[in-house]
């Protein structure tokens, strides 16, 4: 028996749009991450400069600890979008194939004529 593959109308979801959302999800985090290194480069920058300039003259370990904690805070932000758009990617993958494999298994059982 020749297995038949096609869009099957009890089909919840686009199959096409659910791997475009994917593939979108995944270049966005991509660019994400780009977006978050250049403003943490761009932060170190701007701390080197104002040190070398002397602005942190007068300023405490307190000043300048919380000022190396808030320019590594964003960053950090940009990771947690990244795993999340990453992850989404793979979930929608995942659902994709459950779907699948739900269906083709289902087709593989005989149904007893009676």
């Amino acid at each position: 028996m020749e297995e038949k593959h096609g869009n099957f109308l009890g089909t919840y979801f686009s199959k096409e749009t659910m791997l475009k959302l994917a593939s979108v999800a995944k270049i966005f985090s991509w660019i994400v991450v780009g977006i978050y290194a250049t403003q943490l480069f761009v932060q170190l920058v701007t701390n080197v400069l104002s040190i070398a300039r002397g602005f942190w003259a007068g300023m405490g370990y307190t000043d300048i600890a919380l000022s190396f904690i808030l320019t590594l805070e964003l960053p950090l932000r940009g990771v947690v979008y990244f795993i999340v758009l990453q992850a989404v990617a793979q979930v929608l993958y995942v659902f994709m194939d459950l779907e699948d494999n739900t269906r083709r298994a289902a087709r593989s059982v005989e149904v007893p004529k009676g």
